[in-house]
């Protein structure tokens, strides 16, 4: 999956409309959703950059997004030799004006035994990012995950083709 295909951006880094995703629609096809803070800006006027509240500007937001989903495939299962993006196990990523992240993802099964290592593991991997402030990590259940979630990466290193 590319990155165009697996992440919704809000916000400063708004992507044009026809390409925009709602977030129920990217759930609902297994990929993540990335938002940012409050809705598109406008246009700047001529000679002035255009910048999220905090100053932040698309590139910077663009940047923001990258690193954090660089470091979220950093974190693998300690049962499944993939990592948690590839798996399809992140559902959300909200950027706030502060920069604050908070990530939604799931767990393969309920009954997962590496549950609080894994949430652990995501808000490190995430607070690591330079620029990034306050993580907050929730597991959720709905919509449940499945395989299909997979990107074809995961599925080739669990050859499950």
């Amino acid at each position: 999956m590319t990155d165009d295909e697996s992440i919704l951006v809000k916000g400063a880094a708004a992507k044009p409309a026809a390409q925009a995703w709602h977030a129920e629609e990217v759930k609902a096809e297994g990929k993540a959703a990335v938002t940012g803070a409050g809705a598109p800006a406008p246009p700047a006027p001529e000679g002035a950059s255009a910048s999220a509240p905090d100053g932040t500007g698309d590139g910077e937001l663009a940047r923001l997004t990258d690193d954090i989903i660089t470091a979220l495939k950093t974190v693998y299962d300690p049962e499944i030799p993939a990592d948690i993006y590839e798996l399809g196990l992140i559902y959300k990523i909200d950027i706030g004006d502060n920069r604050a992240v908070a990530v939604e993802m799931t767990l393969t099964t309920p009954n997962c035994p590496s549950a609080q290592e894994l949430t652990l593991m995501v808000e490190n991997a995430v607070a690591s990012v330079p620029g990034v402030g306050e993580v907050k990590v929730d597991i959720v259940w709905e919509p449940p995950w499945d395989p299909s979630r997979m990107s074809d990466e995961a599925r080739a290193v669990l050859n499950m083709w």
